[in-house]
């Protein structure tokens, strides 16, 4: 009966063992890790920072934040193919809290933030390398793009 309830145990001991095993690779698990990217700023079209680095199978939220007047894309079709989106957010400070007015999910390549908002891209980095296509298109009243103007960056996935 001892060598029983030694056997019955260790199993369980080995359940619990394999099932944290597993929790630690359920996104649904994970705290993500916040990175914040400024869109511009006034008088400015600029990524800050303007080289964002992840790291492949970790959960990140990606918070894309405009506090200038105008509006900015987020685009890199390199960075879509490395990723997997698990949801993208369009967020809204209300009484000092986040709240999410509206939640996509499935692929994303382009995210657009008006002045004064923000998005988050929930996402997890599946394949290394660099994405040197980072850029707003969004073009200024003389015809060039904010990309023309100094709006451009590089994403690193290691």
């Amino acid at each position: 009966m001892t060598n029983f309830r030694f056997a019955l145990g260790a199993a369980v001991m080995l359940g619990v063992a394999s099932g944290a095993a597993l929790a630690a690779g359920d996104l649904s698990r994970q705290t993500p890790i916040e990175v914040t990217v400024d869109l511009g700023s006034p008088g400015k079209h600029e990524f800050a920072p303007k080289q964002l680095k992840f790291e492949t199978g970790k959960l990140y939220k990606l918070i894309l934040r405009n506090s200038s007047n105008d509006p900015h894309y987020f685009t890199s079709h390199a960075f879509s193919q490395m990723v997997f989106t698990r949801k993208a957010q369009v967020t809204q400070q209300q009484n000092g809290k986040t709240v999410t007015l509206a939640e996509f999910k499935g692929a994303i390549r382009e995210i657009e933030v008006y002045p004064g908002q923000s998005a988050e891209w929930w996402l997890v980095p599946i394949a290394a390398g660099r994405a040197s296509d980072l850029r707003c298109d969004i073009k200024t009243s003389d015809g060039k793009t904010h990309a023309e103007l100094g709006m451009t960056g590089e994403i690193v996935i290691e």
